[in-house]
């Protein structure tokens, strides 16, 4: 069995963790007009951050595992790796969202961007660390 990087998955959690911050925070004001549960400028309370760098580990986690088990070992097939986990699993739950749930377009894009770097960020991680 291949060996997980720890350091590619503490550096792909940080990473997630910064790329969602720097993206909602360019994005707030536009996803407080879409979103009922979203308001622009509005802190988050610690133990929602602690989560959320949580769920970044996870992911990072689960990332470098796939690329470790698969044997990408270089830039391209990091960015494969996250632009098929990116299809896979995010693109089709928002659309699933949109289609049945009635989410709005403009909410699911948002935060499928928000996938999108974050996996195509964790593939190049995973894959050259």
């Amino acid at each position: 069995m291949p060996e997980v990087s720890i350091v590619a998955v503490l550096v792909g959690a940080v990473a997630a963790f910064i790329i969602g911050f720097v993206y909602y925070t360019m994005l707030g004001e536009r996803l407080a007009e879409v979103s009922e549960a979203a308001a622009a400028g509005e802190q988050m309370p610690p133990w929602q951050i602690a989560v959320e760098f949580l769920r970044c580990l996870v992911l990072a986690a689960v990332v470098a595992g796939l690329a470790a088990q698969a044997g990408v070992d270089d830039w391209s097939g990091g960015l494969i790796l996250g632009a098929v986990l990116w299809v896979g699993f995010p693109l089709v739950l928002w659309i699933g969202a949109v289609v049945h749930e009635k989410t709005p377009i403009q909410l699911a894009a948002i935060h499928a961007g928000d996938w999108l770097a974050k996996l195509l960020v964790l593939g190049l991680i995973a894959a050259t660390l």
